[in-house]
């Protein structure tokens, strides 16, 4: 359309819009506005963006538009910036930080799934997003300081991550117009940034070192090369980051999971009975997660049908992408959500089937056929965390609860930072 070119089917179906794009290439050329934007719709291009030829790429259009919730941390540094960060991050993510975390993530899983009642109907989009907030609020921040950062994330994240997409597709012009979608991201994205400034100065103000929190951790970080910490603002824009990258990935993941497995009864019945085995009716720990093997099924299964929506990459050279010339400063993109529903890769590609992930069939996949957490330099950070989060609370609630749809309402998937649902009313009901 003229001025808004694709703009208008990317907001009206962004998941059909999409996925549809593969019919008509490896590498197709969509107009946002007056902004020609390259979709890469095969696995091997996106292999070439993300690891391969990376180093020709920097961050583009959507993290551009995410600066105002995330600053310069990880999702959006470029460079020498970004290596720097990365390896003061990283270690906040090892197996021995992750295996302290999880005492938090049990103790969450346990209180949520305590306050339901028999027969009770949840909102379990709603209520895997309270959780996942909470628990990673938790992690991040001390418990005297935790209580405003974790209603401000509660309260912003959502209107954040609802506008986002929008955002990012639309004419940078736009940005300035007067009109509800602005207002609501600009004023969550300046009251979040708010509430987490007056926690970091609190924190370094304190200058406690016992607490293992990941402020703590940030603000103690040091450079390994130059000796140099993090800035009070460099250390706000990690935070934002993370939860930005977490929270929803984890909500929307659980989400679907208890909606897929209540879907599928001999899925859950096989779930249920491995959790049984290996945990009991003790609490589940970080020991048991390599021991549900199950629920990696099914968590990868859901991560391919509902996976990132849409990210971005821009050249910051001549890149020569399959047998397409590309210019310096080409705004690339790719979905994860398009590309695991490849019918040539998957086959059923729509169907929810978590033996496609047994061992003898997996190995039938190239390595790059899923990556739902990105590839090369620029991989998630968190994902052992996601995994780690997401298992003990998938077993803690099946441990106790069995769960199935509530009458009257089809789950309809919402295009955001991943594809998340619009509402999963479930009854719950004891495992027993």
């Amino acid at each position: 359309m003229p001025l808004l070119g694709h703009a208008l089917k990317l907001w009206r179906d962004p998941l059909g819009f999409l996925t549809s794009l593969r019919s008509h290439g490896d590498l197709v050329r969509v107009d946002l506005g007056l902004m020609p934007m390259y979709v890469a719709t095969s696995h091997d291009l996106v292999h070439e963006i993300t690891v391969t030829q990376a180093r020709s790429f920097e961050k583009g259009r959507f993290f551009d538009r995410l600066r105002p919730l995330a600053g310069n941390g990880l999702a959006n540094a470029d460079g020498e910036i970004h290596r720097r960060h990365r390896r003061m991050v990283q270690p906040m993510f090892s197996k021995e930080r992750i295996a302290g975390y999880s005492h938090i993530i049990g103790r969450h899983a346990r209180t949520m799934a305590d306050a339901w009642a028999p027969g009770q109907i949840v909102d379990i989009e709603r209520a895997m997003a309270d959780y996942s907030i909470e628990t990673l609020a938790a992690t991040m921040f001390s418990t005297d300081m935790a209580m405003p950062a974790v209603e401000a994330v509660r309260t912003n994240l959502p209107v954040l991550l609802k506008n986002l997409l929008i955002r990012a597709a639309s004419p940078k012009a736009l940005d300035r117009l007067p009109i509800r979608a602005n207002r609501e991201f600009d004023a969550a994205a300046a009251q979040l940034r708010a509430v987490i400034d007056d926690v970091v100065a609190q924190a370094r103000t304190s200058g406690s070192t016992d607490r293992t929190d990941l402020l703590t951790l940030l603000l103690a970080a040091q450079d390994a090369d130059s000796g140099n910490g993090l800035t009070d603002t460099e250390v706000r824009d990690e935070l934002s980051t993370i939860m930005f990258a977490g929270a929803e990935t984890t909500a929307a993941a659980l989400a679907w999971t208890f909606h897929e497995l209540a879907g599928h009864p001999e899925v859950e019945k096989q779930v249920a009975e491995e959790i049984r085995s290996v945990v009991g009716d003790r609490d589940v720990t970080i020991a048991d997660v390599p021991r549900l093997p199950s629920i990696r099924r099914v968590l990868d299964e859901v991560l391919r049908l509902h996976g990132v929506t849409l990210l971005m990459r821009r050249t910051t050279v001549p890149v020569r992408l399959g047998a397409h010339d590309l210019p310096a400063g080409t705004e690339v993109a790719f979905s994860l959500y398009a590309l695991h529903r490849d019918p040539d890769v998957y086959g059923n590609a729509t169907t929810f089937d978590p033996d496609r992930w047994l061992p003898d069939r997996r190995e039938a996949l190239q390595r790059h056929h899923f990556v739902p957490f990105g590839a090369g330099n620029r991989k998630c950070i968190g994902d052992q965390f996601v995994w780690t989060e997401a298992t003990i609370a998938i077993a803690t609630v099946l441990q106790r609860w069995k769960l199935s749809p509530a009458p009257g309402h089809t789950p309809k998937e919402i295009a955001s930072a991943v594809a998340h649902a619009d509402r999963i009313p479930m009854i719950v009901q004891p495992r027993d």
